[in-house]
């Protein structure tokens, strides 16, 4: 009877032990105000409990200290470059790729070895004064070494995340000497030297610094959300470069399952429901983003940019030429 008793005491505590673990730990490089009511609809719909650690910076740093210890079972990023980092050194493992994640994302924008896969999409786009280049309605990027455009681009420094990829894509393109005579010529045309962030290009312009800034798209949503930056956001129009052609570059945010991830099915419970419909509504909403999932539609505002065509070249491949374009903007100076 004692037996009998203390066997149906220790399947109960393991019960409640198997309950209490039914979570997923999420290392975030994304504000948490950012993706918390996508992780409240996914504990609502799955019973599954998320805890959530945030940094702008050091995360895979601790992921390399904690090791086989770490808790974490899902990195968030902001960029795609993290994305690369974290499978580099080691810290990421594969995902199960079924038919809700094949659905929900295409090929390019996910690793051919399930190390990660992209969750929104930003297009590189090409803002332009409405003053004084109003008739400015459609650009390449191969455009922007025109002479036509002599001191009056800005941009951030070439070796931000954003303007690597970009470059990256031009070395894919075109390779890598067509890519070297195309950034010293957007050097040469440059309004002032490389500095600040997106939103300090398109403030440029509104100040008649320059004309044509280089940033990415939800930053102009987010300007017009800001009653202090309205006026930089309105000051510019927004240009998808290469969209009667290759198509627009694009950036991504993404997610990966950590290499020592101890809660395995509860991650890639998270990954499928981050892509589904419902959560990439919510990202287009919040984040001023582009859904990744087919058919699903950005935010009203963003429907007021027009449509564009984007660029399908993997971004496995264009990660590939990232240190190549890192040597050439050093090799043509482009920050000094």
């Amino acid at each position: 009877m004692r037996i009998q008793l203390w066997l149906g005491m220790l399947l109960c505590s393991l019960a409640s032990v198997a309950l209490a673990t039914e979570r997923v730990n999420i290392y975030s490089f994304r504000q948490p105000f950012l993706i918390e009511p996508i992780l409240a609809e996914f504990s609502a719909q799955t019973g599954i409990e998320t805890r959530v650690i945030f940094a702008q910076d050091g995360l895979l740093q601790r992921l390399q200290r904690e090791g086989r210890l770490s808790p974490a079972d899902v990195v968030l990023t902001t960029d795609f470059a993290n994305l690369l980092e974290l499978k580099q050194l080691g810290l990421t493992q594969p995902f199960q790729l079924n038919n809700t994640l094949t659905g929900n994302i295409p090929a390019h924008l996910r690793d051919s070895e399930q190390h990660w896969l992209a969750l929104t999409k930003r297009t590189r786009n090409v803002y332009v004064s409405r003053d004084r280049s109003a008739d400015i309605t459609d650009i390449t990027y191969e455009q922007l070494v025109e002479p036509r455009f002599k001191g009056k681009i800005c941009t951030r420094s070439g070796k931000h995340p954003y303007n690597l990829s970009l470059i990256a894509s031009m070395i894919a393109h075109h390779g890598e000497v067509e890519a070297e005579q195309w950034l010293r010529g957007l050097k040469a045309n440059l309004a002032r030297k490389p500095q600040g962030n997106d939103r300090a290009q398109v403030r440029a312009v509104y100040e008649g610094l320059c004309d044509i800034a280089i940033g990415n798209s939800y930053y102009l949503g987010k300007m017009l959300e800001d009653e202090n930056q309205i006026a930089w956001a309105e000051s510019v129009n927004i240009l998808y470069p290469n969209r009667a052609e290759r198509g627009t570059h694009i950036n991504v945010s993404g997610a990966a399952i950590a290499r020592h991830a101890p809660n395995k099915n509860a991650a890639q419970a998270l990954l499928e429901f981050l892509s589904s419909a419902k959560a990439q509504e919510i990202y287009a909403q919040i984040n001023m983003e582009y859904p990744v999932k087919p058919g699903v539609a950005p935010s009203a505002l963003i429907q007021r940019w027009g449509t564009f065509k984007e660029d399908e070249l993997a971004l496995e491949i264009i990660a590939k030429y990232h240190q190549a374009a890192l040597a050439l903007v050093d090799k043509v100076r482009f920050d000094l």
